[in-house]
């Protein structure tokens, strides 16, 4: 009897969609009910814990599948742990279709060749990441993050909140922003609101 296949998808940030790699673990053949996920979580962080559910939901003879290796890892010391694991297990390891035998010699080999080019990338990513933020600073365009209202969206937001007919989490709702990004605006109204009342010394 095949044993079954065990899907394994993530993405970095909360921003970022699972759709494509929920619609290629499917085209492999993989349940819907049998992908496990993570989000907001880099492949060089080791405490995932949609992996460890995938991981754990892998017995012999069963297959873990990703649709690229740096989902699933992003350094040679945890791909090697991976693949370890899933050898102690006798559980075959699909990348994007391509089956790897972690039980096998050759199979170990080609993962670990691939491991090492995974962790090449995401080195090359972070370096060219730091040299663009160097030259962005040096010529003033470094800038902050995007405030996600305008102010007279947070304007609009407090007014409501101090209504007191809206909760935080509706008010995230209705703005389509996180419940932090409500706190902070209604903090930062605070705040402005006992500056300007504090008397003027003379």
């Amino acid at each position: 009897m095949p044993g079954l296949l065990i899907g394994y998808a993530r993405v970095s940030t909360d921003e970022q969609d699972l759709t494509a790699q929920r619609d290629a673990l499917e085209a492999l053949g993989v349940a819907i009910d049998r992908v496990y996920v993570d989000h907001g979580l880099t492949g060089t962080n080791r405490e995932r814990p949609g992996l460890r559910q995938a991981m754990a939901a892998c017995r012999h003879g069963d297959t873990l599948v990703v649709t690229k290796l740096d989902r699933l890892a992003r350094s040679l010391p945890d791909a090697r742990d991976i693949v370890k694991e899933l050898t102690e297990g006798q559980v075959k390891l699909s990348l994007a279709g391509s089956i790897h035998d972690p039980t096998d010699p050759v199979g170990r080999l080609l993962f670990n060749v691939l491991a090492m080019v995974a962790e090449f990338e995401s080195d090359l990513i972070r370096m060219r990441t730091r040299e663009g933020m160097k030259v962005a600073k040096a010529k003033g365009r470094l800038q902050g993050k995007k405030p996600k209202l305008s102010p007279s969206q947070e304007q609009h937001l407090v007014k409501l909140y101090k209504a007191g007919e809206h909760t935080s989490s509706q008010l995230a709702e209705l703005f389509n922003v996180a419940r932090s990004t409500v706190y902070r605006a209604i903090q930062r109204n605070a705040a402005a609101s006992s500056v300007a009342l504090e008397p003027v010394a003379v």
